[in-house]
């Protein structure tokens, strides 16, 4: 071996073959041959002793006993270098499958200006580890034409076969359809328990009204993230209050009279959607409004929004004792 020249530090390279071929069947794109005269002599460690990637991959998967390495195409260029490596020790290598890149909606590399974050923050804005990971996987991954599924329908439908070849583009509107989607179809208890934390968070008290359970089921189909349903289901935990815009638009000298006749028969009525669409749609006709007038003064005085579900779902979550208090205090404006 030459002298160490004066200055320079020794590192440790892997000589690659000079001559043949590295061929491998990956089980996305196919056959891949490369040449071993393009390959350099890699550094595996470097002057202070440590090792550098390639190796260490090559010996951690060795040692784990690996047998197959999924991972980006961006690795395309270390598996030839690493199966050579593989062969040195005389180990078989492992069976190689290359994803594509994820992309931007642009069709550019995926960056913060695209959406993407870590997952922590996606958690923090709302969004269900469910329709995390069906995202994740529907991009470059197919099962037939199934746009929403479980992890669990995922587990036993996954295949290496499904995956596609080519670049996937991560789409921020469809995160949140398929939010929803998980949302929608989510259970109701379970729903409640992730909201919890969200409607802490915004200060609400839920000992002050209805199980975060209930709330979710009855606003789930409205809300395309836990954080919107937290801001929707304010009214069920604080006292409304309407504003005089609202106030002088719906509280009008020809309704009231007939909201306040309708607290007596709301008093006399079983707290259920059907008997009180079923109230509410009798007095209306005694009184010759049409249903869309009484219920939106209905809606504001429940829950100081004219956005809201259903009057009687409103009505059947809150409760007689709390829906009859709320039109008593709204009458009184």
């Amino acid at each position: 071996m030459p002298p160490i020249p004066e200055g320079v530090e020794p590192v440790i390279r892997f000589k690659n073959p000079t001559r043949g071929a590295v061929v491998w069947d990956d089980k996305i794109k196919g056959r891949i041959e490369v040449q071993n005269s393009e390959l350099d002599d890699l550094v595996i460690a470097r002057p202070d002793g440590t090792p550098t990637y390639n190796f260490c991959v090559v010996v951690d998967d060795i040692e784990m006993g690996i047998t197959h390495v999924i991972r980006g195409d961006d690795h395309v260029n270390n598996t030839p270098r690493q199966i050579n490596m593989y062969l040195a020790f005389g180990k078989k290598p492992p069976v190689f499958a290359h994803t594509p890149t994820v992309l931007g909606r642009d069709g550019t590399k995926l960056s913060k200006r695209h959406g993407a974050k870590s997952v922590m923050e996606y958690e923090q804005e709302g969004f269900l580890p469910d329709a995390m990971i069906n995202m994740l996987a529907r991009m470059g991954w197919s099962h037939g034409n199934d746009e929403v599924f479980t992890r669990e329908q995922l587990t036993h439908w996954f295949d290496i076969k499904g995956i596609g070849t080519s670049a996937s583009r991560f789409d921020s509107d469809k995160l949140l359809w398929l939010n929803q989607e998980h949302i929608k179809r989510a259970n109701a208890e379970q729903l409640g328990e992730l909201l919890t934390p969200f409607l802490i968070k915004r200060g609400l008290i839920i000992d002050n009204g209805p199980s975060p359970g209930v709330v979710a089921n009855v606003l789930r189909d409205r809300c395309h993230t836990l954080v919107e349903m937290a801001e929707a289901a304010t009214y069920f935990y604080e006292d409304p209050a309407p504003s005089q815009v609202l106030l002088d638009q719906h509280l009008t000298p020809e309704v009231k009279p007939i909201l306040q006749t309708l607290v007596t028969v709301l008093a006399a009525t079983a707290f259920n959607k059907v008997a009180l669409n079923a109230a509410i749609r009798e007095h209306a006709s005694l009184c010759g409004l049409k249903m869309p007038a009484l219920m939106m003064p209905l809606r504001v005085a429940l829950s100081g929004r004219e956005q809201t579900p259903a009057v009687d779902a409103l009505m059947q979550v809150l409760g007689p004792v709390e829906s009859l208090r709320r039109l008593k205090k709204y009458l009184a404006y």
